[in-house]
């Protein structure tokens, strides 16, 4: 759990998302911060800008008589009205002609100050003083049937500050944690999309790299949709494999090169050996020669079995492999009384893709290892499946510790009868893994099972 967690918290998914969510918190934190600011300071600016919107609003709203005079505003401002009647000590408005005079109005003349008095070309708003109460005030302009009017309307600090301590600030706030919310679920789920489109190449690369073994090392990392600043890291990667290919190529170079250099020599041996005129030790050394003339040919095996280039993919026919490969191997079973049983496949078999040349190895090395280990006078069976095939001996088998080092290079029980080199079930390893096939080997209680599938099981 603790190594889980590490990882989700060195994720560089987490890491940007987290950036993406600590700026938006930081963004909400400034604005809640000049919010407050405003409404704390209850700046000048603010309540002139309020107070010249609402008298612009409220012009646009007045009435006119049929004589032309305003009388009053629409429906609209009904619900409005009581506050200039029952509040005349702290908000008022008037209309007054081209000529500054007052023909409308919501208070007593006293209302307003003499100072007030508007001329046609002075709209700015105003401030004046009330009984000891500053009063903010504004004009705007109204034209009906060609002649010019002007509202103003004036209200009291204290009933500003009430409005805005009552109305203002609930609807800020909850304004700004809608705001908030908003910001913050858009953020987070544009910055979720973007990271998964921006690491999806990464994981394919990720995957990529998984994959590659020694019998895919020509394969390399592909750039094109890699994000720029990860381009690097893939290009040294693959440089890295390069260079890895190069060793590889070198060793089994050097492999078939020393097996093929060895062949010659061995030949030239046994030759001199055959000339000898003492029967015992040439039989001998003749064996000897026969042992290093096999661990040379599996050697040679080996390494091409290991080389994906060797091999030429078609359809084969597995039951028409395995019965080449029990004919190939028949004196041999004969030489040590074994019996080869090759099962009725069954008719629907289908062909499996394969190089045939190492298929037949494979099946011979197989058949060879268990007629090497059936007691005399019993049998080795090959059964063929659909996707499978097993090759069983009735000989001693191998104790259960011991059946992972079947496959192991060099690897011999004590218990062997050949003189091999312990390479034979390595390279019907290689040759089921190069196909992408699984080898497997079981106790058969008595004998040993080896089976040969299309996919694990």
């Amino acid at each position: 759990m603790r190594c889980a967690r590490s990882t989700w918290l060195s994720s560089l998914r987490f890491k940007v998302l987290l950036a993406y969510i600590a700026g938006v918190a930081l963004s909400i934190l400034l604005i809640v911060l000049t919010a407050l600011a405003l409404v704390t300071s209850q700046s000048d600016i603010l309540l002139v800008m309020n107070m010249t919107e609402r008298t612009q609003e409220l012009a646009e709203k007045l009435q006119f008589d049929p004589a032309g005079r305003p009388v009053g505003f629409d429906r609209s401002e009904a619900d409005r009205i009581w506050t200039y009647e029952s509040m005349q000590q702290d908000i008022g408005y008037r209309v007054l002609d081209a000529s500054a005079n007052v023909v409308l109005a919501s208070t007593e003349a006293n209302f307003w100050p003499a100072s007030t008095a508007l001329h046609p070309s002075d709209h700015e708003p105003f401030k004046f003083e009330r009984q000891g109460i500053l009063m903010y005030g504004a004009t705007a302009p109204v034209e009906h049937d060609g002649k010019p009017w002007f509202l103003q309307l004036a209200v009291s600090e204290r009933l500003m500050d009430l409005f805005h301590g009552a109305f203002a600030l609930p609807f800020m706030g909850a304004g700004i944690v809608l705001f908030s919310l908003v910001l913050l679920f858009v953020f987070a789920a544009c910055a979720y999309i973007t990271l998964g489109y921006t690491l999806k190449p990464l994981r394919e690369v990720s995957e990529s790299a998984a994959a590659i073994s020694p019998r895919s090392l020509h394969s390399r990392l592909q750039v094109s949709s890699v994000p720029s600043e990860v381009v690097p890291l893939v290009d040294s990667f693959n440089r890295v494999l390069q260079r890895l290919e190069n060793g590889y190529r070198i060793q089994q170079e050097f492999l078939a090169t020393a097996a093929h250099e060895l062949k010659t020599p061995l030949a030239l041996i046994r030759a001199q050996i055959e000339l000898m005129e003492d029967f015992h030790d040439r039989n001998a050394l003749l064996n000897d020669v026969a042992h290093m003339t096999r661990q040379v040919q599996q050697l040679l095996l080996l390494t091409e079995a290991s080389e994906a280039q060797n091999y030429l993919f078609a359809e084969v026919e597995l039951t028409d492999v395995a019965r080449e490969a029990s004919d190939y191997l028949q004196r041999m079973a004969e030489a040590a009384e074994v019996r080869l049983v090759l099962a009725q496949a069954p008719i629907s078999t289908d062909p499996w893709q394969a190089d045939r040349s190492a298929l037949f190895t494979l099946l011979k090395n197989l058949l060879e290892n268990a007629i090497q280990h059936a007691p005399r006078g019993t049998e080795v069976r090959v059964d063929i499946g659909a996707d499978h095939l097993s090759v069983r001996d009735w000989g001693p088998g191998v104790d259960r510790e011991q059946l992972p080092h079947l496959f192991v290079r060099f690897w011999r029980g004590a218990h062997r009868r050949d003189h091999g080199a312990g390479l034979g079930l390595t390279i019907c390893q290689e040759i089921a893994q190069a196909h992408g096939w699984t080898l497997s080997a079981r106790r058969a209680e008595p004998g040993l099972l080896l089976q040969l599938s299309r996919r694990e099981h």
